[in-house]
């Protein structure tokens, strides 16, 4: 089943369960592809890897506004960001740990073999492409960082 057709039937059950916040968060997912449908032109399926790139930065706007607004003592805003991105991240797959990230990191470190922060876009170029879905670029950014220096 599609990314599409998924989020139809998420939005369906929570039309009937009245769930508010859910349908706000699966409106924007919906919203989102169509726009990004139109974007491509005539293309009507989206890829998998443009779906998972879609929804991380769906989940990453939420956090970013959530963090923002949690730095200027409105958590009242802040809340229903982190309960939007928290609907959309169950159409992701699983998220890495931290320590599952770490190794990835050095092994991509290992076969690049990066010396220092000079080579550290190669290194995210790479751990980004095999980490795909699976972690954030911020986290991914704050691992290789610590490893190169």
């Amino acid at each position: 089943m599609s990314l599409q057709q998924e989020v139809m039937t998420a939005m369906k059950e929570a039309m009937k369960a009245k769930d508010s916040n859910a349908l706000t968060s699966l409106r924007a997912i919906k919203s989102a592809i169509l726009l990004a449908q139109t974007e491509s032109g005539a293309k009507e399926e989206l890829s998998e890897d443009q779906e998972l790139k879609l929804l991380q930065k769906l989940v990453k706007q939420r956090k970013d506004s959530a963090a923002i607004f949690t730095e200027q003592g409105r958590e009242d805003l802040a809340e229903p960001e982190l309960a939007q991105a928290k609907v959309i991240e169950q159409f992701l797959p699983e998220q890495l740990s931290e320590e599952e990230i770490e190794k990835v990191v050095v092994e991509v470190i290992a076969a690049t073999g990066a010396a220092g922060m000079k080579d550290m876009g190669k290194v995210m170029g790479a751990a980004s492409a095999k980490l795909a879905g699976k972690a954030d670029g911020k986290t991914i950014s704050t691992i290789v960082k610590q490893k190169l220096v």
